[in-house]
C-alpha cells in the first residue's frame, strides 16, 4: 500500500494516531501483515518535523538494534520503529527513554502481532502506551462513506435512517469475497486475489508465526486454518476440531492462540447477564478478513452465485468484521459479543456499552426478511427491558422496514451508510 493508495483509501486510524501522539509517550499501531501499517506510519511521520524512522525488516538494522538497543532508540523527536516484534527487547530501552523524558509523542511503533502476546516479551510499557488496531480496509474506507453504524445504533435505536442502497445479494457477496487487504483490493480479478491469499498464508505461517513461537509442523497449522475458515461464524469447540484433524487438543488450542496473536482470526466472546443465565460460554470464530476466509473455505464467484450455496456464515463473518472495525473508532467504548443459550436461541452479534445498553444484530443472506428472523432479538428484548436499545436484522435486500417494538430490518449497507448525526 503506497502513499497514493493511502490518499485513495484514507484510514480512520490516522486521525486517531495523531491525536494519541499529542498526549501519549508511545503509540502502537498493531494489526495483521499487509493492512498498511507501515504506509500509515510514514504518512504520520511526514506531518511531524524532525521525525526519525527505523525499519526492522532490514537485517543490518535488526543486528544493530540487538547490539546496541539503547543507542538505536535515542532520538530527540518522534521516532518510528517499524515491526517492533522482530526485536522485542527494544521495548526495555524505550521504557527507559520515556521514563527519563516523559514528553508525549516520543515513539510510534508498528507490529504484526499483539504486543502482550509476544514470546519472551519484556515489560510492555504499562501506562505509557496507546494501542490502535489497524484492521483490513472497512467498507466505509473503501467507499469513502460514513462507517458510523455502531454510534448511530445507540444514538437513534430503531429510528436509525440510511440512504437506500442499490446493492443486491450478489454485490454483498462480491464485497465479502474481495475482503479488505489493500493488495487484494487493487487486484483486478478473483484469480489474481487468490494468488495473493495463497502467498499471504504461506508467508504468514513460515515467517510471521515463527517470529512469535516455534511450531513443529507448519502443514498442520495450514490444515487447521482451512478448517477454521470452513467453520467461520460457528462456535470454537477445540475438542471437535482436534478430533476432526487428528491433532491433540493442546496443539489445536496453541495454534488457534497463535493465529489470533498474528491477527488472522478473532474469537468473539459469548455474552450473558444475570437475566440470561442459560447462555453458553463458548466463543464464536471470526476470520479477520472475509476475503481470506472465503478463499480458504473454497468460495469463488461461481460457487456463491449458486442460490443453494451456504453463504450465510460468510456474510455473517463479513458483518461481524465490519462491526469489529467500527469499534476501534466508536465514540464510546462498545464491546462485541455473540449470544446462544441451551434452548437454541441465538443472536449473531451483541453490542454492549459500558453502561449496560445492548444492541442486537442478526444477519440474513436473503433479499427478503420475515418476522421469525427476529426470534432471538425479541427473546433478548423481553429479558433486558429498557437496557435493550434496538434489534436489527441486516439482510441483502434494499428496504428499511419496521418489525415491531424496537425492531428493524436494514440493508447490510447500513453498516457503512448510517451516520450518527444528532
Amino acid at each position: 500500500m503506497d502513499t497514493d493508495e493511502l490518499s485513495l483509501f484514507p484510514r480512520r486510524a490516522e486521525a486517531m494516531a495523531m491525536e494519541a501522539l499529542t498526549d501519549t509517550r508511545v503509540v502502537v499501531i498493531n494489526g495483521a501483515r499487509q493492512v498498511g501499517k507501515s504506509t500509515l506510519a510514514r504518512a504520520i511521520l511526514r506531518s511531524v518535523a524532525g521525525a526519525g524512522e527505523i525499519y526492522l525488516d532490514q537485517a543490518a538494522v535488526r543486528a544493530a538494534a540487538r547490539q546496541d538497543p539503547d543507542g538505536i532508540v535515542r532520538h530527540d523527536g518522534l521516532l518510528l520503529i517499524d515491526e517492533i516484534q522482530r526485536v522485542p527487547d527494544l521495548l526495555l530501552s524505550i521504557k527507559r527513554e520515556v521514563d527519563a523524558d516523559p514528553r508525549p509523542g516520543r515513539f510510534l511503533l508498528t507490529g504484526s502481532a499483539r504486543l502482550l502476546d509476544l514470546r519472551d516479551l519484556p515489560d510492555a510499557l504499562p501506562g505509557r502506551t496507546e494501542t490502535i488496531e489497524l484492521w483490513p480496509l472497512s467498507q466505509g474506507e473503501l467507499d469513502r462513506s460514513a462507517d458510523g453504524f455502531v454510534d448511530a445504533a445507540f444514538r437513534h435505536g430503531p429510528d436509525i435512517t440510511i440512504r437506500r442502497p442499490r446493492l443486491r445479494r450478489s454485490d454483498y457477496l462480491d464485497r465479502a469475497l474481495r475482503g479488505g487487504y489493500p493488495e487484494a483490493v487493487r487486484r483486478p480479478s478473483h484469480r489474481r486475489r487468490a494468488r495473493f491469499f495463497e502467498s499471504y498464508i504461506s508467508d504468514l505461517i513460515n515467517r510471521d508465526v515463527k517470529q512469535v513461537s516455534d511450531i513443529e509442523r507448519p502443514a498442520d497449522m495450514r490444515r487447521l486454518l482451512n478448517v477454521l475458515c470452513g467453520r467461520m461464524g460457528s462456535l470454537v469447540v477445540v475438542d471437535n476440531i482436534g478430533q476432526g484433524l487428528g491433532l491433540p487438543r493442546s496443539t489445536v488450542k496453541r495454534y488457534i492462540d497463535l493465529l489470533e496473536v498474528v491477527y488472522v482470526i478473532r474469537r468473539i466472546p459469548a455474552w450473558s447477564s444475570n437475566v440470561t443465565t442459560r447462555a453458553v460460554v463458548t466463543p464464536k470464530l471470526l476470520v479477520v478478513d472475509s476475503g481470506l476466509g472465503a478463499h480458504l473455505a473454497g468460495f469463488s464467484p461461481s460457487r456463491v452465485a449458486d442460490v443453494t450455496a451456504p453463504v450465510g456464515p460468510l456474510l455473517e463473518n463479513f458483518v461481524l468484521g465490519e462491526l469489529a472495525r467500527q469499534l476501534t473508532w466508536a465514540e464510546e467504548p462498545v464491546r462485541l459479543y455473540h449470544y446462544r443459550d441451551r434452548d437454541g436461541v441465538e443472536v449473531d452479534g451483541i453490542l454492549e456499552r459500558a453502561s449496560g445498553e445492548v444492541v442486537g444484530i442478526e444477519v440474513k443472506a436473503a433479499e427478503t426478511v420475515r418476522a421469525d428472523d427476529f426470534k432471538g432479538l425479541r427473546h433478548l428484548a423481553r429479558r433486558l427491558g429498557d437496557r435493550f436499545v434496538a434489534g436489527y436484522v441486516l439482510y441483502a435486500g434494499q428496504e428499511s422496514l419496521p418489525f415491531g417494538d424496537r425492531m428493524r430490518a436494514l440493508p447490510l449497507a447500513a453498516l457503512w451508510a448510517a451516520t450518527a448525526i444528532p
